[in-house]
């Protein structure tokens, strides 16, 4: 299956309300557009940590792309990026490691 495309809201000076948030899929995991200027705000509804890893696209000399896994505390909201699409790519692809993880992107 293709990964869950996250849908990208614009921030503005006199404020903007967040869309309801899309909850983590484990399974098919994410993927958000990204301009270098879009951030995830990531929120841990359950009781325990959770992860997200996000995939970095670039290789040297031939070898495989490393990738960055954050941990979000129980109840806590974090805010990760912006992501350089040179490291990351134009399409960021990111795993989350449990549905209680909830991601709002932004682009700032």
């Amino acid at each position: 299956m293709p990964r869950v495309a996250v849908p990208v809201t614009q921030a503005s000076r006199a404020g903007t309300v967040l869309p309801a948030a899309t909850t983590g899929d484990p399974v098919n995991n994410h993927s958000v557009a990204n301009d270098g200027r879009v951030a995830l705000l990531v929120n841990n509804t359950g009781a325990s940590s959770r992860d997200i890893t996000f995939r970095a696209t670039r290789t040297v000399d031939g070898l495989t792309a490393p990738t960055r896994v954050e941990s979000v505390p129980a109840g806590e909201t974090q805010l990760f990026g912006p992501f350089d699409p040179n490291d990351y790519g134009t399409t960021l692809n990111f795993d989350v490691a449990h549905a209680e993880l909830t991601i709002n992107a932004i682009r700032i």
